[in-house]
């Protein structure tokens, strides 16, 4: 009798040991690069590998999406570095969205959302596209019905969250698995970072002398390592701003035509550009801020015009896309599970 109890305290030990492991494989590091800020992330969704597989599953679940056409990934795409290509994405019902998806890479990293800054946290961002009438047209409620009754979603839920799936548990999920999305590893970050003399051509490294100049000034609000400085601005796009930009949300005249400066990291595979994805190609973004961009009250001081020849233009061109990260748009890490 003292034996069996003896190697049932045995295996009940090993078992809490085998459970407190799993419990440990479970968590996830962000492979942050040494060269980027310590990110911060939310002490109530802290990275577990359960995590983040329930949130790429339902980064590509089309039922998330009233008519069940569509998904997250369908305006995000990976292999465009999580853009479409469109100047502005068609939402589940057909209809035109309000401005052109950005890309996602890097989100652990940004302080806001959307394009005027109006979502303060990536989980609360889910809420805004699956809502939206214009775009995936889904209650949260009728979205956890949905998955409520898919036992991988529920498997996934109770093991990453210990509680079944909800609204807590979707938008920390997608949350969870968008930080995952780090590109850091373009040519010019092996220049920069890495010391690697044989990064860039010749017209590239006269691209990079005019992107850093204090002439162009371009670093001062696309600053490195982001490329981004995540503030707003009004670069004089249109003399009459359809969409009002941070006006939205502050209510000032003074913040019309505002939005926060995107990341250059990866910008040859993401076009149509600008907020509203007027310019096709970067060629005509370069001959943009060439030419000044047009009058308005909040237009920054630092648009202005260039005077850049057709050669110094093509050098620009040559540098930008030295911060294409291959890499990143073919991790397959990113795509899609069975689902």
């Amino acid at each position: 009798m003292r034996i069996s109890i003896f190697l049932i305290s045995i295996i009940v030990v090993l078992l809490a040991c085998q459970e407190q492991r799993v419990m440990e494989d479970q968590a996830y590091k962000y492979r942050s690069p040494s060269f980027f800020p310590k990110p911060t992330i939310p002490q109530d969704n802290q990275a577990t590998a359960a995590g983040i597989e329930l949130g790429r599953r339902l980064f590509f679940e089309k039922k998330l999406s009233r008519t069940e056409s569509m998904s997250c990934a369908t305006c995000h795409v990976p292999s465009m570095a999580f853009t479409d290509g469109k100047a502005r994405s068609t939402g589940a019902h057909g209809k035109l969205g309000k401005r052109n998806a950005p890309t996602l890479a890097n989100l652990l990293w940004m302080p806001y959302f959307m394009a005027e800054g109006g979502v303060p946290t990536l989980e609360l961002q889910a809420l805004a596209p699956l809502q939206d009438s214009i775009e995936m047209d889904m209650s949260v409620q009728d979205a956890i019905h949905r998955l409520e009754k898919m036992e991988k979603y529920q498997n996934l839920s109770q093991t990453a969250y210990n509680r079944p799936i909800d609204s807590y548990v979707i938008i920390r999920a997608l949350a969870a698995y968008q930080r995952t999305f780090i590109s850091a590893d373009s040519r010019f970050d092996r220049w920069y970072y890495q010391q690697d003399t044989k990064a860039f051509t010749a017209e590239e490294e006269l691209g990079k002398k005019i992107f850093f100049s204090e002439k162009a000034a371009c670093m001062k609000c696309h600053s490195i390592p982001q490329f981004t400085d995540y503030q707003f601005y009004n670069i004089g796009l249109y003399e009459n701003y359809a969409d009002a930009g941070k006006e939205l949300i502050t209510y000032k005249k003074s913040d019309n035509g505002k939005f926060k400066t995107p990341t250059l990291r990866n910008i040859e595979l993401t076009p149509p550009y600008m907020h509203d994805g007027s310019m096709r190609t970067l060629e005509e973004v370069i001959e943009f801020y060439n030419s000044g961009g047009k009058n308005h009250p909040n237009k920054d001081f630092r648009i202005q015009p260039m005077n850049w020849t057709n050669e110094e233009k093509g050098y620009l061109l040559a540098f930008l896309k030295t911060l294409t990260d291959w890499n990143f748009v073919q991790n397959h890490t990113f795509l899609p599970l069975e689902q």
